[in-house]
């Protein structure tokens, strides 16, 4: 969080967090405190209330479709595009601390050569998802290798 960031902006960032919690925060107690309203305030809260203020205050996201001709295979992106760039920066950092890591001599040629591999290898949540999916498949082949 910046320093110099006000009570105002934090409130018009996370406006839909805090309506959420306060949604939920009272039907809970108006359901531990044997009110007979708590279930219609649920419902209203997050038919009405939540959407109002996600509507009111979140940024627009911009949505994209891509599909993979090869495999058919349909890809939902949401996110502004300063959203992207602030992964992007993410992976930049990440790779810059592993730069400054190896720089120190906290790991060995082999082991920076692995991270650098997989860093790159996972740069969305979908590359993510299938790096694990191939490394679980790995495993479970060197399980069964190990077994005979």
């Amino acid at each position: 969080m910046a320093d110099d960031e006000t009570l105002r902006e934090r409130f018009r960032r996370n406006a839909s967090g805090i309506a959420a919690t306060t949604v939920t925060g009272t039907w809970l107690a108006a359901l531990l405190l044997n009110f007979d309203w708590w279930l219609g305030f649920m419902l209203f809260g997050y038919i009405v209330i939540v959407p109002v203020v996600s509507m009111l205050f979140d940024e627009e996201e911009a949505e994209s479709v891509h599909v993979e001709s090869d495999s058919g295979s349909v890809r939902v992106e949401r996110g502004t595009a300063a959203a992207r760039e602030e992964a992007t920066g993410d992976t930049a950092d990440a790779l810059e601390r592993l730069r400054t890591r190896y720089a120190n001599g906290d790991l060995t040629d082999e082991q920076f050569e692995r991270k650098l591999d997989r860093l790159l290898e996972t740069e969305t949540p979908e590359d993510a998802a299938e790096w694990a999916q191939r490394n679980r498949s790995a495993a479970r082949e060197r399980e069964a290798e190990h077994e005979r």
